[in-house]
């Protein structure tokens, strides 16, 4: 089985926006080179959501990513950053990814909001929305 995970943030000002791109970069590229990385694509939506939908090997090669080097660094940050924040996890056969709008089925199913410190009423509501393509 591949394991599959989807975030979806969104900043509560444009004033992280520099910081924010700087460190998604490092942390896509750091993503695709990452051990067990099967498949990973990145979406900023038209409502400013920013997305990534990532396959792997297992669940410890996730981890692994996820606790390491730019995305560790950026993770408490994206606490003051961000308004909004969601993930999901889930196990699939192949390694291909879904397109955006089952990831955000999966994301509404069985994903979760994420802890910020300022929620915006959408995250206070426990709404995900879609990604606008």
């Amino acid at each position: 089985m591949v394991f599959v995970s989807i975030t979806r943030l969104h900043l509560r000002s444009l004033r992280f926006l520099p910081q924010f791109f700087w460190f998604s970069f490092l942390s896509s590229r750091q993503a695709k080179r990452s051990t067990g990385n099967l498949r990973a694509k990145f979406l900023r939506d038209g409502n400013a959501g920013y997305w990534t939908l990532t396959s792997w090997k297992d669940e410890a090669s996730m981890r692994a990513f996820m606790m390491s080097g730019a995305h560790r660094r950026v993770m408490p940050k994206l606490l003051d950053w961000c308004d909004e924040a969601a993930l999901a996890h889930w196990e699939q056969e192949t390694p291909e990814l879904p397109p955006w709008s089952e990831g955000h089925r999966k994301m509404v199913a069985v994903g979760r909001t994420s802890k910020v410190r300022n929620p915006s009423s959408a995250q206070q509501a426990q709404q995900i929305p879609a990604p606008k393509l």
